[in-house]
């Protein structure tokens, strides 16, 4: 899709365009829709952005909880799965993934949502540096740091989806 096509669309074409780059939360997209017409790719983002950043804590946190953990072997969306594929969780070892398995388990039981890195450009080692790193966090850290990372993800969707 171009810009121009993009602030073409009625509300729901733009919500069935852009509504999945923050993951299962078209709410997004159908809130920011209203700040057309978007002269770039980072009005467009930052538009959506601003939208989580106005949301209610609960729905922050819906946000947050609607993201699969990283490296899991189930169903993940055709996005979810191309990123991890792309950093090297679908080619963990068996300890790679026992490890990873039981970090996600220590941070989702800590923080209560999944542990969210935008893996763009990252190996599986630096991921799993990152949630060594994070776990020791406050919440009110994490959740402000997860939110961050959301950003990014829907930032590499953007520029994936948009010419």
């Amino acid at each position: 899709m171009t810009l121009l096509e993009v602030n073409a669309c009625d509300r729901a074409r733009f919500v069935e365009k852009v509504g999945w780059v923050f993951e299962h939360s078209p709410w997004v997209a159908e809130r920011a829709w209203i700040k057309r017409p978007f002269t770039s790719l980072e009005q467009l983002h930052g538009a959506m952005a601003a939208e989580v950043t106005a949301a209610s804590p609960g729905e922050q946190l819906s946000l947050l909880r609607a993201h699969p953990d990283l490296g899991t072997r189930g169903a993940l969306n055709a996005a979810s799965a191309t990123e991890q594929a792309g950093a090297g969780l679908g080619d963990l070892t068996q300890d790679e993934f026992e490890r990873l398995h039981r970090l996600n388990s220590a941070y989702r039981d800590k923080f209560g949502f999944p542990f969210l890195y935008a893996v763009k450009g990252s190996t599986k080692h630096d991921i799993l540096k990152a949630l060594e790193a994070r776990l020791p966090a406050s919440r009110e850290r994490e959740m402000a740091a997860a939110l961050d990372q959301v950003a990014r993800i829907a930032r590499f969707r953007l520029e994936e989806l948009i010419s």
